[in-house]
């Protein structure tokens, strides 16, 4: 059975405007109008999940999804004590340890995942969307950046590094689809309000 995986990132947020590591707080009134604006381009598929951060749960239910189900698999990346700070403030007082958490896919100087343990943790649930017990052959989700990046580096399959070098705007739809553990990826296609007429 082919598989179809469909990937939303969340809208904007304070938080990401500040380049916060996972700073999960609320839609602002931006990004909460340009996810209703986009609810229509929304692709159907046979199951709706969420991200349970609460950034992925208000864009959900902004696009029209309030019935997806928060999938625990889909939480953002736990970066432990750097949660909630900002990229410049931690590099500049822990400029060793955030070399090592970019130049090592196994290096988790906060304490919390590896680049190489959100990747896995991400691929073993791409991985269990197959198989005899997967619930339905389409699924739509709305996930944090880190968690659709992962997902795409598990299943082309390629290098660790090679996650850093891919760029997921907010409010992009990314699709993977495939059978037996074997994905094709179609990138970043954004969802955005047909032109007025």
């Amino acid at each position: 059975m082919t598989v179809r995986v469909m990937l939303i990132s969340p809208t904007m947020n304070a938080a990401l405007r500040e380049a916060r590591f996972d700073g999960d707080s609320p839609l602002d009134r931006s990004g909460r109008e340009r996810a209703r604006a986009a609810a229509g381009t929304v692709p159907a598929a046979g199951l709706a999940l969420s991200g349970p951060s609460v950034r992925c749960r208000e864009t959900a239910e902004a696009l029209g999804l309030a019935a997806a189900r928060a999938e625990p698999a889909l939480a953002g990346w736990d970066l432990a004590r750097w949660a909630g700070r900002r990229l410049d403030e931690v590099a500049a007082a822990e400029a060793a340890e955030v070399a090592a958490w970019l130049g090592d896919p196994a290096a988790a100087p906060h304490g919390g995942e590896s680049l190489s343990d959100l990747i896995g943790r991400t691929g073993a649930w791409l991985d269990s969307l197959h198989g005899p017990d997967a619930s339905s052959a389409s699924f739509l989700a709305v996930a944090e950046t880190a968690v659709v990046r992962a997902a795409v580096v598990h299943g082309l399959r390629l290098p660790p590094e090679a996650f850093w070098r891919l760029d997921v705007a907010p409010l992009t739809l990314t699709e993977l689809s495939g059978r037996s553990g074997r994905w094709n990826v179609g990138l970043g296609r954004p969802l955005t309000a047909p032109p007025a007429g």
